[in-house]
């Protein structure tokens, strides 16, 4: 670790879990996780009510401390730079300084109790960290264990941060008697959750929002068991992954009937949240219903991230400031992360990019994708040769790998998916039926990997020299054929005879052939 580089650690002391990150910072990588861990200590299990946590608990809870101080110390992480911060059950907790002081003197470390509004904050930052926001009015909510934050975002930034009393462990102590839940807890729960969401509801409507971002591990777990029913894998990140409200309907319609032994057996749902995945179906129904939504994004960034990033911001020169209003272009600042964590050629990437989105641009009447394609064939175009850290050989297939691997932000899986296929297919066979990953996908995103893989295929031949011998690219169409008139530096005959070599996949997709010659 170079002295640019600075490890951090972030423990959440939630109400249902202790989390603890780990990550490094470093001026090209950006923020690189290094290590995470959870432990459901459920620190606010009958605390909520008599406001006084339970001495068992907060036994365990220093035992986990101390297990995640020991990683964090075997990672690197100096004392200092180990952060704890806890939420809504030990906040409200009558015996919290006793709790603070047993934690301090048997592992020395300080923990700050932050309020509603400051959680709702740091949601805020770790979220935009992972899906990108800000151009239309978005809704981002994170389900704890004793309190729902809401958080309203548009391109003017944060419009409102507000924490609730209406998290899944408070709700289920309260409200929940029966197993199977009974139809009037339900009801009760619902008019309870409408009470509680007038204010962000309202602003809502205002500000038009058409879309949510929810975190927690109540929401990926809802995500899990959807994407569980519908035979979707379930191993990888979530984040980015949409379900819909007709996909959460089923899901709830199925599980709200079933006792805990039933629920148990269910696949995806995490045995230790069996009885609170009840008041969070509940939970996320509302909040569909009352915000009017559609579909609902996950992220798997949130508070602990948040807390990161605030953190950075003030000891370090590296991270970019959470305070800003103007949201980052995550998007391009993951690609570049994952680049130099692959020790990228970079300018022969940005050439290759720049080469395909000027084919892209003037071909547009002929392959008729949309402009969110373009922006993932420059990505995928940047991207290409990353495989290359790994080796030459079939450097294609390594880098489709790294890219359906790399943790990108603010991506969803399915446009992971395709850039990885358009990496896949830059050089050697093209796009095939008897390649499985590819013949899954939809039909759209087929014809989208098709054309831009014959874009980045011809854009590869164009540069096939390393020179950057290629100035400027005209295009003429005429009947059935594609003229590119190539403006240059230096003759070139390389480049001509390489590109010709990569046309055919993009002729057989254009249904045109296509001639080569200098202006």
């Amino acid at each position: 670790m170079t002295t640019d580089n600075v490890r951090v650690a972030a423990i959440d002391l939630g109400t249902n879990s202790f989390h603890m990150i780990i990550v490094e910072e470093c001026r090209e990588k950006g923020l690189v996780e290094i290590d995470r861990v959870k432990d459901m200590i459920c620190i606010g299990r009958g605390s909520i009510s008599t406001k006084m946590l339970d001495e068992r608990a907060m036994q365990s809870g220093v035992a986990a401390l101390k297990n995640f101080l020991v990683l964090a110390a075997q990672h690197g992480v100096a004392p200092e730079n180990v952060l704890a911060f806890a939420t809504s059950a030990i906040r409200e907790a009558k015996n919290r300084e006793d709790f603070l002081r047993m934690i301090r003197a048997e592992t020395g470390l300080k923990v700050n109790v932050i309020s509603g509004k400051e959680e709702a904050e740091f949601i805020y930052y770790g979220v935009r960290n992972a899906v990108k926001i800000g151009k239309t009015a978005d809704l981002l909510f994170d389900i704890g264990g004793g309190s729902v934050e809401f958080v309203l975002v548009n391109k003017n930034g944060v419009q409102l941060l507000e924490s609730r009393k209406i998290g899944v462990a408070r709700m289920r102590e309260r409200f929940v008697t029966s197993e199977p839940i009974a139809a009037h807890e339900i009801k009760m729960l619902e008019q309870f959750f409408a009470a509680e969401m007038v204010s962000a509801v309202e602003k809502a409507a205002e500000l038009k929002v058409t879309r949510a971002v929810a975190s927690s591990g109540t929401a990926q777990n809802i995500a899990r068991m959807i994407h569980s029913m519908h035979g979707r894998p379930n191993d990888g990140s979530l984040n980015n992954s949409i379900f819909t409200r007709k996909e959460f309907q089923s899901l709830y319609k199925l599980v709200l009937p079933l006792g805990a032994a039933e629920r148990r057996k269910m696949t995806g749902l995490d045995d230790k949240r069996v009885d609170l995945i009840v008041p969070g179906l509940i939970l996320v129904d509302m909040i569909f219903r009352l915000f009017k939504l559609e579909q609902i994004v996950i992220s798997d960034s949130a508070l602990r991230e948040g807390m990161v990033l605030n953190y950075l911001k003030r000891h370090s020169r590296v991270a970019e400031n959470p305070g800003d209003e103007v949201a980052p272009d995550i998007r391009r600042e993951s690609v570049n992360e994952l680049g130099f964590r692959c020790d990228w050629d970079r300018e022969h990437g940005e050439y290759i990019a720049w080469l395909s989105l000027q084919l892209f641009d003037k071909l547009t009447s002929l392959h008729r994708l949309e402009k969110p394609f373009r922006e993932l064939l420059e990505y995928a175009s940047l991207l290409h040769n990353i495989g290359a850290f790994i080796s030459i050989s079939s450097h294609h297939k390594h880098s489709q790998y790294i890219i359906l691997n790399g943790e990108l932000r603010g991506f969803s899986p399915s446009e992971i998916e395709i850039m990885g296929h358009v990496v896949r297919y830059h050089r050697k066979s093209p796009p095939s039926e008897k390649h499985t990953s590819y013949s899954l996908l939809k039909p759209l995103h087929k014809r989208a990997v098709d054309v831009l893989s014959g874009i980045l295929r011809l854009a590869n031949g164009l540069e096939r020299g390393h020179r950057q011998n290629i100035q400027s690219i005209d295009v003429v169409v005429r009947g059935g054929a594609i003229t590119l008139r190539l403006t240059t530096h230096f003759e070139p005959d390389i480049e001509i005879w390489a590109a010709d070599q990569l046309k055919p996949w993009l002729e057989n997709i254009l249904q045109k052939t296509i001639h080569i010659e200098t202006a």
